[in-house]
């Protein structure tokens, strides 16, 4: 509580320049063309729509605006990981090249360096919805379920809805691709509704009924109503019956008997699919439907349903720009989800833009008037690539040990249980305000952030080793070692330029100062000193809110 109390009361900045009002009806801030973007702003920016700022990005945003820059971020083609490595890797191929190093290594370098840094944002905020596992699922079939969340998640809800219906990893994970009626033909199969059930309550409606604002709906007592019943359960299971994994031969060696590399196909076998009437959330789906056919009306039906707007924008604000969006914010962005001006129901390309453009997410960029309830915590993933993309570094770190680092409290699609690594209604400990990340923010994971960059404390040689490995990484530590060379003010600066929008606060410049001068502070080289002093600012409650 202490870290949050410090970090939501962290605020500070200069030159923030927003010259364009937000518009009364739409709650937007005007367009690229009439906003003057400031360093601060442009950094906060991309904070929120990327894995971090980086000088060259900060630039682009302060030239372009953040209207045009989204539009040119849509226009990108999706950055996929080449899924044949994983494919064609063997059990007994070199100790030195594991199936899940090479996994790591290759969504680290995506959410490091790819272009498309806005898509690749909003897929690694819908995977933390919509889950899928590595703790269950093959390393294959995670990197195509990544791949497809790259290529649908500036498409329609819709149509990203079925491609999870369909997807190997997902039919793997919650249990669809054995999901069968039993039968005299097959008194071995047995219903499953983990996927029906996680459709509606994770993916697209929730438990409780819902107001256009995101509000719960209450009834004449007060009590929350549920939006659906156990029944609509089993119902949903019986429509979602009769998928299996594609039965093509998958082009790569036979190491498991799942093909994950396409999309699950109808069984062929009758008595697996539950052909009879079924009943969900009042609609009726006739008796001898198609498999395909049932699944799509399915996702129609939660299109339809008056909870998916306010869900999605609810979800969407909170990984993108703050963990406590007000009832107004979330009705503007799901306002956009039912319809993108155009008609258009599930656009994902309008809600995002509605998300990081509205006058609440934008507010802050001047820091004098920002919101006490702006921001959130940083999760590891964002700290982690805030932290290399900021120091340049175009490839992932390398370990003491000759592997990737691993972001151990939050492994990318690696979450413990399908409700993700934290609930959206987590609060801060004691308090009634919603701290969502703050789950992940244990003694290991800030002792880990201190050791990010640098072995130095656990061994000599270690100190040659990490520098190595910055630097074969392609990360620029040359500014960063002449200005920490030079004097702790031009340290302090060069910091606060690249990770506190040019606004790092007075307490953390005395703190650097003082520690430096300290008769303890004992390092043997300037790059030793650059890198420990980093680590340790980028630890704190300041670095610790994306405010």
């Amino acid at each position: 509580m202490a870290f949050l109390a410090v970090a939501l009361a962290a605020c500070g900045g200069r030159d923030a320049e927003p010259d364009a009002a937000p518009s009364a009806s739409t709650g937007q801030v005007a367009a690229a063309a009439t906003y003057k973007v400031s360093h601060y702003a442009a950094s906060r920016f991309a904070e929120q729509a990327s894995f971090g700022p980086t000088p060259a990005l900060v630039q682009e945003l302060r030239t372009k605006g953040f209207d045009k820059w989204i539009d040119e971020q849509f226009a990108l083609p999706a950055s996929k990981i080449d899924t044949k490595p994983l494919e064609n890797w063997k059990l007994d191929g070199p100790a030195t090249d594991p199936l899940w190093q090479l996994w790591q290594t290759n969504y680290q370098q995506l959410f490091l360096s790819a272009p498309d840094q806005l898509r690749l944002r909003t897929s690694w905020s819908l995977s933390q919805f919509i889950v899928v596992s590595t703790r269950k699922v093959d390393f294959t079939a995670v990197a195509v379920w990544l791949n497809m969340l790259q290529t649908q998640s500036l498409g329609n809800y819709s149509e990203l809805l079925y491609q999870v219906g369909i997807s190997p990893a997902m039919g793997n994970y919650l249990d669809n691709s054995q999901n069968r009626p039993k039968s005299d033909e097959c008194p071995w199969c047995a219903p499953n509704e983990n996927f029906a059930r996680e459709l509606m309550q994770l993916f697209s409606l929730g438990v409780f009924k819902l107001n256009p604002d995101g509000t719960p709906v209450r009834n004449s007592r007060g009590a929350f109503v549920e939006t659906y019943t156990q029944k609509d359960v089993e119902e949903m299971a019986r429509v979602l019956t009769g998928w299996q994994y594609n039965p093509d031969p998958p082009d790569r060696p036979n190491r498991n008997w799942g093909n994950w590399t396409k999309p699950m196909v109808p069984t062929t076998w009758p008595p697996e699919r539950d052909s009879t009437q079924k009943t969900v959330l009042g609609k009726t789906f006739p008796a001898g439907q198609g498999t395909d056919q049932d699944l799509r009306e399915a996702i129609s039906l939660l299109m339809a349903h008056p909870n998916i707007a306010p869900f999605v924008a609810t979800r969407m604000i909170q990984h993108l720009v703050k963990s406590n969006p007000t009832p107004a914010y979330v009705k503007r962005v799901a306002d956009k989800f039912v319809n993108n001006g155009k008609g258009v129901v599930g656009d994902m390309k309008a809600v995002v833009k509605a998300v990081l453009l509205d006058t609440e997410a934008r507010t802050g960029d001047d820091p004098a008037k920002g919101r006490p309830d702006d921001g959130k915590l940083r999760e590891p993933v964002l700290h982690r690539m805030a932290m290399y993309r900021g120091l340049g570094c175009t490839k992932p770190i390398a370990n003491s040990w000759g592997g990737i680092s691993v972001v151990w409290n939050q492994q990318p699609f690696a979450a413990e249980s399908v409700f993700s690594f934290y609930a959206p209604t987590d609060r801060a400990p004691g308090s009634n305000v919603l701290a969502p990340e703050q789950k992940l923010l244990s003694p290991p994971e800030m002792t880990g952030r201190l050791g990010d960059l640098n072995g130095f404390r656990w061994d000599p040689k270690a100190q040659r080793n990490s520098m190595a490995a910055i630097q074969a990484a392609g990360c620029l530590t040359d500014p960063l070692v002449k200005a920490y060379a030079q004097s702790t003010r031009a340290f302090s600066d060069h910091i606060s330029e690249r990770w506190f929008r040019g606004a790092m606060p007075p307490t953390l410049r005395s703190n650097i100062d003082q520690m430096v001068r300290q008769p303890s502070w004992d390092t043997r080289t300037p790059e030793e000193g650059a890198v420990r002093m980093l680590s340790f600012a980028l630890t704190t409650p300041y670095f610790g809110v994306i405010k």
